[in-house]
Parts: C-alpha cells; structure tokens; sequence
C-alpha cells in the first residue's frame, strides 16, 4: 500500500489504487521532461485562511482534487462533501500524492477532452439550429 497519511488512503482505493511512485513530480532536468504542478485528482491538504472561518471552525481541509480555476478550487473532501474554496483564502496547499500522469502525458485525461470538446460543439450547433430555425447562419451573404 502506498505511504499516504490515514485519510488518504480510502480515496486512494476509490482510484484503483493507482501506482503513485511512478507519477511523482520532476521538477530538475531537462525541461521538456519535468512533470510538476497540481493535476486532477491530486490528494490535498488545503490550509485555509482562519479569519474567512467560524471560531470553532478547522482551518484544515483534506481530500481529492476534481478543478483548479483561476479564481477557486474545487475538492471533494474526506467527508464526500463537494466544496469550492476561494483563492483568496488559500494559505498553504500541500500536495499529498499525484495520482494521475501530469497532464501532457494524460491519454485518458487528453482523450476525454477531446470527446467533450466533440459534445460541446454538436452541442452549440444543435442550440443554433433550433434557435434560428435554420442551419445556414454561420454561411456568408
């Protein structure tokens, strides 16, 4: 089993318990071949700012990353709960395991996007058509 704080290791199992020795961050070398930097599904520890909690509130938030956006990060935590946190009150974030390939190695990751990218333009079509009643707006004259 890998060597992951308690908390961890249930979502990990949920994973399929992926080898995580293998996908460990390289940060020295050659640029081309360095894999760093926080991906899908990461196991996280997120120190939050206590000022932006309640009193009785725990500044410490675990669990697995599903998003990073500009402005917010979405995680599920230990609990199952489905939360969205605020750049802004990020204080510390600590990468506990990489348990997927950085994303440029990814085929999973890279082929799902490729089909929902698929989805969203099939999708913006069907919505231009039955909006106009037609299918020719995007022809010229």
């Amino acid at each position: 089993m890998a060597d992951l704080p308690k908390w961890a290791k249930s979502m990990w199992k949920d994973l399929g318990s992926p080898d995580i020795e293998d996908l460990q961050s390289v940060h020295t070398g050659d640029l081309l071949d360095r894999r760093h930097g926080l991906r899908k599904d990461d196991l996280i520890e997120i120190q939050i700012d206590a000022r932006a909690l309640r009193d009785n509130d725990d500044t410490w938030i675990k669990g697995r990353l599903l998003s990073s956006g500009k402005t917010s990060i979405e995680i599920l935590t230990i609990d199952g709960q489905h939360v969205y946190l605020a750049r802004d009150v990020i204080v510390r974030l600590v990468l506990v395991a990489h348990t997927r390939p950085a994303y440029i190695d990814d085929k999973e990751l890279l082929e799902f996007e490729r089909d929902d990218h698929k989805r969203r333009s099939n999708l913006h079509e069907k919505v231009e058509k039955n909006s106009k009643g037609n299918d020719d707006s995007h022809l010229w004259g």
